[in-house]
């Protein structure tokens, strides 16, 4: 993948927590569409494209800190920044 695919991809890993070490706020400014075996998503708290996985909200279920409780769905994960217009380059596992 070239650097200006790269560029135009979002990344491998991303988690909408601020205290998760994948938090990019670059990429989540942008906006990142998911699509999660083939359905659009847009509860996804944390995905992985290459190990085929998505974490949604468990409910309104909060742990004692207040944080939404998580569950981790497996399956085939694509991404895309939705700035990029109607046909953006898709990240999605090879």
């Amino acid at each position: 993948m070239s650097e200006e695919t790269k560029s135009q991809t979002p990344p491998d890993h991303l988690s909408v927590n601020p205290d998760s070490e994948h938090f990019k706020m670059e990429a989540l400014e942008r906006g990142v569409g998911i699509r999660f075996k083939g359905k659009q998503r847009t509860d996804i708290e944390e995905y992985s494209i290459s190990e085929g996985w998505v974490r949604v909200q468990a409910g309104k279920t909060v742990d004692r800190r207040g944080k939404p409780l998580t569950i981790k769905l497996t399956g085939p994960v694509e991404a895309w920044f939705e700035d990029l217009g109607d046909e953006p380059p898709v990240a999605k596992a090879d």
